[in-house]
């Protein structure tokens, strides 16, 4: 009997790779979408859906009853990857943008992985990999929804992965850095909704930084690698004997690792700040 994992944010991009890529390699895949029509267009594709939406509590539990009634109960492997950006100046933020973001970023991942948590426990194995950032550890400007809620994971998935060291569960982060997905086209309409820029004390900005990047068709940037660069560290996290508390993807990440390690703090904002 092949394993089982669900995967979460499989409408495009890291999620749509992954379901894919784990499914080739002998997995039972459950790919799950915010959407129904991008549900429908996964099983058309040979793979089986589920529809969660992380910011809808009563989805979640709909959506993981319905792979533990097709599983017979089991689940060895959860992948949260589901995620939006709201660009914008922190001091330009309202607080139901970040009440948004956070509920769709990290609340309701938190709320899946504890109810897989019993699951995993009982069957005597799983793993949990949750899809962070570069961003979960060096914070870069315009980005501070997004910033805070990778930052708040990584924190809630370090303390899981030292309070699960006696069980049977492995806890694993992912920190891609650029990667070719959709995630900048679907930043606008939450940028759209929220922040009013050309109100802010920061106009200027916007118009000759952010909104040249949100909106302007750019080159991919130099390092930046496809979403099967993902998929093969999520293989390692869920295949091998020891895996990894941490799996660095990009170049980006590897460099701001060791930036965030040698450089004073001074000099790290310097550098982060040159975007």
């Amino acid at each position: 009997m092949s394993k089982s994992i669900l995967i979460t944010g499989c409408s495009s991009g890291i999620g749509y790779d992954a379901a894919h890529g784990l499914k080739a390699r002998g997995w039972r895949v459950f790919a799950s979408c915010r959407q129904q029509a991008d549900c429908d267009r996964l099983r058309d594709e040979g793979l089986e859906t589920v529809l969660i939406d992380y910011a809808d509590e009563a989805s979640i539990k709909k959506g993981l009853d319905r792979v533990l009634n097709a599983t017979g109960g089991r689940l060895e492997a959860l992948f949260n990857n589901g995620a939006f950006a709201c660009p914008g100046a922190v001091e330009d933020l309202p607080r139901d943008a970040l009440r948004e973001i956070f509920e769709a970023n990290l609340f309701g991942w938190h709320d899946l992985t504890r109810r897989v948590i019993p699951i995993m426990r009982k069957q005597g194995e799983g793993r949990i990999v949750n899809c962070s950032s570069v961003l979960g550890f060096v914070a870069a400007p315009w980005r501070g929804a997004y910033n805070s809620t990778k930052f708040a994971l990584e924190g809630l998935t370090d303390t899981l992965r030292v309070e699960m060291r006696d069980t049977p569960i492995c806890v694993s982060l992912i920190e891609p850095g650029p990667i070719t997905t959709k995630f900048r086209l679907n930043a606008i309409p939450h940028f759209e909704k929220w922040v009013d820029w050309e109100a802010s004390a920061r106009a200027d900005q916007y118009r000759n930084t952010l909104m040249k990047r949100l909106y302007k068709e750019s080159k991919p940037d130099r390092f930046e690698l496809p979403p099967s660069a993902v998929t093969k560290k999520l293989i390692h996290a869920l295949e091998s004997p020891r895996p990894r508390a941490r799996y660095y993807v990009t170049v980006p990440t590897h460099l701001m690792g060791v930036a965030r390690r040698v450089l004073p703090t001074s000099g790290l904002d310097w550098l982060l700040s040159k975007g």
